[in-house]
């Protein structure tokens, strides 16, 4: 039923690990987990994820159901096991657990590998055009006489940090507890189509952001956990570069955290009935973009690319599972009827 998706997913996930292992290969450099230190290697960390999928939509729910008495939970767990994890969601989970993290680890060593294949810089280009945008004014120092340099920078820092975790949790929340299947499918083909299209947007038009190339406009910030990442990110690249660094993480045409928060805010429009949820998800991508230009991550260009990749992977993500969208775009219908599959509510 969901061939195209889960066909796409893999073959997707196949050319950037292709892609990835030429391009180590050409700088003499290995592929690495560049998360390795978390829960050990992928050998190990691949089944506690989805393990752990699986632990977290059983027990809690079985312990919350059975308020704590412990004779019902066994028959809740099997309840559940019968009904909810069929064939079809426990494909859906492995192997759109396996593809995202082939694909997301294959993204974060193809922009480490960034500088050591090309030394090309646009980032004058793109400061030039910031400055015709914004008539000849920085947008960052108009968004600091705006908003502040203090409060606002320690509230925008904490959405932006969020972003990190958020990554893998809203995959997890869409494989294991979306109701529709297809609407899982949807969700992380359109993640990774837009992990690898950003990956491409870092070679086709290399850059290394606002804060670095041009510092002294954010010197007056409050100190934030933005400041200190920024700080660590420019020390890893600099050990990439002239050291024994074995990852960097700075690129930025186009933004990503641009373009996947955006893809989140669809994904819940188009899905989760709940105003309160839409609401939420739609000002997380606003005060996303705001902080990558208030923080010197971004140039204007680069969350213009973000929002771009985000509505070409939405959409591919959607044909491929079997979306139908209304002639307005207003909304989608899933391939699947309701009866056998329910609808999120």
């Amino acid at each position: 039923m969901y061939r195209r998706a889960w066909t796409l997913l893999v073959v997707n996930a196949a050319l950037m690990l292709l892609w990835a292992a030429i391009t180590a290969w050409s700088v003499g450099r290995p592929l690495i987990d560049p998360e390795g230190s978390f829960l050990g290697p992928a050998m190990v960390r691949l089944p506690i994820l989805c393990f752990g999928a699986l632990f977290l939509d059983l027990v809690p729910r079985a312990i919350w159901l059975s308020r704590g008495r412990v004779g019902r939970m066994p028959e809740l767990i099997r309840d559940r096991w019968r009904t909810h994890w069929t064939r079809d969601r426990i494909t859906l989970v492995l192997l759109g657990i396996v593809c995202f993290y082939v694909i997301y680890v294959c993204y974060r060593n193809l922009k480490s590998f960034l500088p050591l294949v090309s030394d090309r810089m646009y980032d004058r280009e793109l400061h030039t055009l910031d400055r015709i945008l914004f008539f000849d004014h920085n947008p960052a120092t108009v968004f600091h006489d705006i908003l502040g340099t203090d409060l606002v920078a320690h509230v925008l820092s904490s959405f932006y940090l969020l972003f990190i975790p958020m990554v893998a949790i809203m995959v997890t929340v869409w494989l294991v507890w979306s109701r529709n299947l297809s609407y899982g499918w949807w969700f992380v083909t359109s993640q990774g189509i837009a992990w690898t299209l950003g990956t491409i947007s870092y070679y086709a038009l290399p850059t290394i952001g606002p804060g670095l190339e041009y510092d002294w406009l954010y010197r007056d910030l409050a100190h934030t956990g933005t400041s200190d990442l920024i700080a660590s990110l420019v020390n890893a690249r600099h050990h990439v570069l002239w050291s024994d660094g074995q990852a960097q993480t700075v690129a930025g045409f186009a933004s990503l955290h641009t373009g996947i928060g955006l893809l989140w805010a669809l994904m819940v429009q188009f899905t989760v009935q709940s105003r309160i949820i839409r609401i939420a998800f739609w000002i997380n991508f606003g005060l996303i973009v705001v902080a990558t230009i208030y923080f010197g991550w971004h140039y204007i260009a680069d969350d213009i690319a973000g929002v771009a990749i985000a509505l070409v992977s939405f959409y591919l993500g959607g044909i491929a599972s079997g979306q139908k969208f209304d002639r307005h775009g207003l909304s989608s219908h899933p391939t699947t009827t309701t009866s056998q599959v329910p609808v999120d509510r």
